[in-house]
């Protein structure tokens, strides 16, 4: 009994070193080159370029339902299912833009022009440009959820209005970690903004 239990043990806590090894590896992807041009408090005016990104219409407003079917969609494609069979680099965010019809899209890796990129084989899956923009954003930590990005997005909105600064379109979530990542989690929430 005691040798299984040990067993065990020591089982799980190689399961844990092994998670651990593997959160940091996965945190070395490429991000959007992104400029900070302003600081509110803890929030974040930032100047996005330019990005070729794949995206795929959700199936459901709820992020907990959503948030992996989507995500499985746009691997599918990025890991091979594509006209090429090519696998394309995994960037992080995984970005969720949560207006009426929510979407989720992965930012290609910068060396890809739209026209450069597999035809996915898909139909759910579309190449797209989202074109430069400025973001307010705000950042936590942790597993997300649907309260957490909605108390975040409050945050934000709350902030944003007291500055008067002027808020285009839905909130978006931005999720940085794998779902196996443990520590150092990064989520953001954003939303446009135009300054004056």
């Amino acid at each position: 009994m005691k040798v299984l239990f040990v067993t065990l043990l020591v089982m799980l806590l190689l399961s844990g070193l092994v998670t651990l090894l593997v959160s940091f590896k996965y945190g070395n992807i490429e991000t959007p080159q992104y400029k900070v041009v302003k600081t509110i408090g803890a929030i974040e005016i930032r100047q996005y370029p330019k990005m070729v990104v794949a995206q795929t219409k959700l199936p459901d407003a709820d992020m907990d339902k959503s948030m992996s079917i989507g995500f499985q969609t746009i691997a599918g494609y990025i890991f091979g299912g594509n006209t090429n069979n090519q696998k394309i680099p995994m960037t992080a965010p995984v970005v969720v833009k949560m207006a009426d019809t929510a979407t989720m899209y992965f930012v290609m890796p910068g060396q890809y022009k739209k026209e450069d990129l597999p035809k996915p084989n898909s139909e759910s899956v579309q190449l797209s440009e989202e074109d430069e923009k400025t973001l307010a954003v705000i950042t936590y930590s942790g597993y997300s959820s649907d309260e957490k990005i909605a108390l975040y997005s409050k945050k934000l909105q709350s902030e944003l209005v007291q500055h008067n600064i002027q808020t285009v379109g839905a909130f978006i979530y931005m999720g940085y970690n794998a779902p196996w990542d443990i520590i150092n989690r990064r989520n953001e929430v954003a939303i446009e903004v135009v300054l004056n």
